[in-house]
């Protein structure tokens, strides 16, 4: 959202900078021990009571011939991370979720007052589109002490309609809850409420937002999401009404100097988790890394690279700040014509929040990297 003050991670950590030539011998490293493999076209580049936060460049996209992309990042050895491809428009955003449209083109949307809407035909340029309710939404006042500021949307579409689930809350305060909203178009205006998902309340020890609809391979239907507090969670959806089904709750992922924005995505025999460590909405000062794990199951036990769970902390980094990109996260995975991309929000030198998106590949044991 926009801007949160949370309490700092304890101690530095190292980020993936590097010279040019440490950055060279960093990929040199990651090929011999098999974890960069194959040559992608060039592209172009440009517990308890802890608070959570919640709030809202300039790249190139992928041309043949450009340069080659930078390596992936394991525990062992980080070389420089890839730039975000171009994008160009209206491209300030936080928290961005995206949909490719059946009629074709892509949906985007984030935090922002109603919660926000961007489309884009060639996923390059960014157009506002309005919001999801212009008109307000009375029912969200209770968890946001009247703001209009709705947080973290995640978007898809299922037999014919958008399905948006998105958050309210306030700054700090695990006094949240998760609404869903559809729409047969997608357009502003258009959407229709449908009902509270699931809520927190200040005795709880989890916070509701940051949501992430999950459909697994045996058509069963998932919620993760989690900021803070005890970590990242999931629940059962009702696939016939999008809301929850029974009183389950199983735990993903924790880390205690700060853990949330959980994307669930299923490739080969793999479920891999998505989250954010560290903190958000500091503008150029935020200290949001990307980080991943898998499992067999969705519902866990997600392991990182180097078999660490993540309910202890583990976690496997893939992106961080770099150079004039500052706290990228919040993912978003989308599975589009040329591959797999991830769309993240990061901050500029100046502290505006934008549009990242990155291409994503697999080593050969099945670990993503950006490029």
């Amino acid at each position: 959202m926009e801007t949160r003050s949370e309490i700092p991670p304890v101690g530095s950590r190292w980020r993936g900078r590097r010279a040019s030539a440490a950055a060279g011998a960093a990929v040199a490293t990651l090929v011999a021990a098999g974890v960069l493999v194959g040559s992608p076209p060039g592209w172009t580049a440009s517990p308890g009571t802890t608070p959570g936060h919640r709030g809202t460049a300039v790249t190139d996209q992928w041309t043949p011939g450009g340069s080659r992309p930078a390596a992936a990042s394991t525990d062992l050895a980080v070389a420089a991370y890839p730039q975000p491809g171009r994008v160009a428009g209206d491209i300030g955003v936080h928290d961005p979720t995206v949909v490719k449209r059946p009629e074709g083109g892509y949906l985007v949307a984030h935090t922002g007052t109603n919660v926000a809407l961007k489309t884009s035909t060639d996923r390059i340029t960014f157009r506002n589109a309005g919001a999801v309710f212009p008109g307000g939404a009375p029912w969200t006042t209770t968890y946001t002490d009247g703001s209009r500021n709705l947080w973290a949307p995640d978007l898809s579409y299922h037999n014919g309609r958008y399905l948006l689930y998105y958050s309210a809350s306030t700054f700090g305060s695990n006094r949240s809850a998760i609404f869903l909203a559809t729409s047969t178009t997608g357009a502003s205006g258009s959407w229709t409420h449908e009902g509270l998902v699931v809520e927190s309340r200040t005795s709880d020890t989890f916070n509701a937002i940051d949501p992430n609809l999950t459909v697994d391979d045996q058509g069963r239907w998932w919620l993760s999401f989690g900021s803070f507090w005890s970590g990242i969670k999931l629940i059962p959806i009702d696939p016939a009404t999008g809301r929850r089904s029974g009183t389950a709750m199983h735990s993903l992922a924790s880390y205690g100097p700060g853990i949330e924005a959980p994307v669930i995505v299923k490739r080969g025999a793999w479920y891999y988790l998505y989250v954010s460590f560290d903190r958000c909405c500091q503008g150029a000062a935020s200290t949001y890394r990307t980080m991943v794990g898998r499992s067999a199951a969705p519902t866990g036990p997600f392991l990182d690279r180097a078999g660490r769970n993540m309910l202890s902390g583990g976690g496997t980094e893939i992106l961080a700040s770099h150079g004039s990109v500052h706290g990228p996260g919040h993912p978003a995975v989308l599975a589009d014509h040329d591959g797999d991309l991830l769309f993240y929000h990061y901050y500029a030198d100046n502290g505006v929040s934008l549009l990242g998106i990155n291409r994503i590949g697999y080593d050969a044991a099945g670990w993503p990297y950006l490029f």
